[in-house]
This record gives C-alpha cells, structure tokens and sequence, in this order.
C-alpha cells in the first residue's frame, strides 16, 4: 500500500544531525533489523554492492574511536548503535577483480554470455566513462559514493520509524582504519572507512529545521 506523502514528509522534517543520543533507551532488535534491510537493498551501480556495515557495540571498541572521531564525540557513548560504513577499494571493484565475477554468476546469477557483457561495458565505465582506473583513491571514493545512497536510506528508514541518527564525517579516516585494523575487524586490501552513523533516540528536541527553498535549488528546463 502507498505511503502517505505527508507521512513522509514527517519523517524527514523529524529527521537531523542528533548529537547527543538518550543512553538510557536502546533500539529494539527488530527495528535495527529493519533499517539494516533498507540498507541491503538500496541501489549501487552496476548493482556491485561495494560496502560492508560494521556494527559497534562494544564500548571498549567505541572508547578507542572516539580517540580518532572528533565528530562523534557525543554519539559515541551515547549511541544505541553505531555503524562504520566500509566501501570496497580497487582489489574488489576493478573489472578484472574475484570480487565482481563472482558477484555477477553467484549473486546476480546472470547467464555466462550476459555477465560478460555486462563486464565489458563495466570495464568500459570505468576505464573512459569515469576514468576510475587512474588512482586507487579514485576508484575508492567512487565506491564510498555508492555507500551514501545506503547512508541516506538507513537515516531516512529510521527516521520512519520514530529513530534518530547523525551521519558523521568528523574522523581521522586513516587512525580510524588502524584502529579497526588492530581489532582484526578491517582488511585494509579490500576495504576503507566511508562514513559512519549513530542510531538512538534524542536526548533534546533540535532547534527548528533550515533549508533553502525550492526555487533556490532547482532549475526547470523545459
């Protein structure tokens, strides 16, 4: 059935940047659980899923990051949940890689005369159309690109369902990955940190939403 359009309006009106979560109410199983399903089927390109979703609970863990996140400062410890957001680097994503043929005949389950059409013209995209291939950071943050679209359906998915969130940038990206990396939980061959995200519930309203209007940032062409 259709959702009511102001429904969901609600929810984004409801939604923003929570800096300090309640740390006395926790997200019940099932709900995370259904934030993480809008996670796992949000779009990427090619439909190559170049991410991973670490969730930290482990306060010892969260501690140590918070060492390395001067912008999550108070989410860490206050979080219900908080989730590091790893985007594939250029082992997995090139044309050529295990990562993707395997992708396509077991996950995609594609015929072997469409999966390597489907290679070509990937391997197209990224040696002219994109010109992915000229550093490994670019082929890096264009993954990390694909994992924005997932970070936008889990904070809009929670904020449906009455949670809230903050999306953080605020971190040294490359004393986070030693940290995860001395923690046995980062492959740093096949992974990088993305982005990271808290989940709870306000400890305090936020003052009224800003944005710009329509007319200042669309532009019709008939």
């Amino acid at each position: 059935m259709p959702i009511e359009k102001e429904k969901i309006i609600e929810a984004y009106n409801f939604r923003h940047a929570c800096k300090e979560f309640d740390a006395d109410r926790k997200i019940s199983q099932e709900d995370f659980n259904f934030i993480l399903e809008t996670a796992r089927l949000s779009p990427s390109s090619f439909g190559f899923e170049p991410w991973k979703f670490v969730i930290v609970q482990n306060e010892a863990l969260r501690e140590k990051l918070k060492t390395a996140a001067w912008g999550a400062q108070g989410q860490l410890p206050t979080a219900s949940h908080f989730v590091i957001i790893l985007a594939r680097k250029k082992t997995d994503m090139i044309y050529s890689s295990q990562y993707i043929s395997e992708f396509m005949y077991k996950v995609q389950h594609l015929p072997e005369d469409i999966a390597e059409g489907k290679k070509a013209a990937y391997e197209g995209f990224q040696k002219n159309d994109f010109k992915l291939l000229e550093s490994d950071r670019s082929i890096f943050d264009w993954a990390s690109k694909q994992t924005y679209i997932a970070l936008g359906n889990i904070l809009t998915s929670a904020a449906e369902i009455g949670i809230d969130s903050c999306p953080i940038e605020g971190f040294d990206k490359e004393k986070i990955e030693d940290i995860l990396e001395s923690e046995g939980i980062l492959d740093k061959d096949k992974f990088g940190v993305s982005v990271m995200a808290a989940f709870g519930y306000r400890k305090a309203d936020p003052r009224p939403k800003t944005r710009q209007s329509l007319e200042k940032i669309i532009e019709w062409i008939g």
